[in-house]
């Protein structure tokens, strides 16, 4: 790449690349790969189109991250899309919204034989899945890279924090979001979005922690599990704005939050754990959660508590035709999230 060719102060490249960046991946200090899949989402579909979407909307995205003032000297590159995902998600929503048919309706299949077909299709599919985003995310660690993901539904982001924790061995992930995450094989799927944080738990050692903010929508068994897993701390979007209408400011939320991670943190953003107006269509529609302020805010400061961002997904934003807000909002979250975890990060300067 010539880099005079970039001018950050001028007219972004359409280029397909996040943010118009024309680095390659080899030579940058972070990658963002991408997983275009919505197969299990239960509510609005869409997310599958959301990578495409924040890659034209990050052109109009501003350089100057004041918190993290021209860390992107250091690169952030874009890995190739791997459509297949895409494709395959999109053949396997039709079988995932018959199966979700029979829970709906809470009844016995009518043909049972073709029930199991369709539901073995979808987990199947779905590892496929989890292992080509694992690979991915894995070339680019073993090579030194910080890695983010923008999905895509949640359960795109286990393949990822696979390879994280494997690489890094002992991490925290402050999960953002309206749920919980974590029910076993909600409506029978293997690697639902629904799932991802019990299956992270049951699966990957390396997680140590999971650390929930903004959490408001969850079922009685999921804040049973919570309560009873040492791994696990909540700051529920209810005990938040509890503490805002009784003067507790957010600067000292942040830090009692902060205080239960660790050193090597992954962040993992699913759009609807903010206000409604920052993701007005997405599929999981919760009043309440974190205002886009108060999330720039937080991530800044786990950076300045000496802590490490080694890994992060953005995911469950659903792209609107006419109305960009999504979008919009998505990409700059993602720009905040890349300038975050490159601040402290060693290399040098390539822009």
């Amino acid at each position: 790449m010539d880099d005079k060719r970039f001018d950050p102060n001028g007219v972004i490249p359409d280029n397909g690349n996040y943010f118009g960046i024309p680095l390659d991946p080899e030579d940058a200090a972070l990658v963002l790969i991408s997983a275009p899949w919505d197969v299990t989402v239960s509510a609005r579909g869409g997310c599958s189109y959301a990578p495409d979407a924040i890659i034209e909307a990050s052109r109009r995205v501003d350089f100057f991250e004041p918190m993290a003032p021209y860390s992107w000297r250091k690169g952030i590159a874009t890995a190739p899309v791997d459509y297949s995902i895409q494709d395959l998600s999109h053949r396997l929503r039709s079988d995932a919204e018959r199966v979700m048919r029979v829970h709906d309706i809470g009844s016995t299949p009518y043909d049972k034989l073709v029930y199991e077909r369709r539901l073995r299709r979808i987990n199947e599919g779905s590892q496929t899945m989890v292992e080509n985003i694992y690979q991915q995310s894995k070339r680019w660690l073993d090579r030194g890279k910080i890695v983010g993901l923008v999905g895509g539904d949640q359960s795109t982001a286990y393949g990822h924090i696979r390879a994280v924790a494997e690489h890094h061995h002992n991490i925290g992930i402050l999960h953002i979001d309206s749920s919980c995450d974590l029910i076993e094989r909600y409506q029978g799927f293997e690697h639902s979005n629904a799932s991802i944080m019990h299956n992270v738990l049951r699966d990957i050692d390396g997680v140590k922690r999971i650390v929930g903010v903004g959490v408001r929508a969850f079922k009685p068994v999921e804040w049973e599990r919570a309560l009873s897993d040492d791994r696990i701390r909540l700051f529920t979007g209810q005990s938040i704005w509890s503490k805002h209408f009784e003067g507790v400011a957010w600067a000292s939320i942040c830090e009692d939050i902060i205080n239960e991670l660790p050193e090597n943190v992954y962040v993992s953003l699913d759009i609807d754990g903010l206000t409604i107006e920052c993701s007005p269509h997405t599929g999981s529609l919760v009043a309440g959660g974190l205002r886009f302020p108060e999330v720039v805010y937080l991530l800044g400061k786990i950076v300045d508590s000496g802590r490490k961002i080694v890994g992060f997904d953005l995911t469950e934003v659903v792209p609107d035709f006419a109305d960009k807000t999504d979008a919009a909002i998505a990409s700059r979250l993602l720009y905040n999230m890349c300038a975050m975890a490159l601040k402290n990060h060693p290399s040098e300067d390539v822009l």
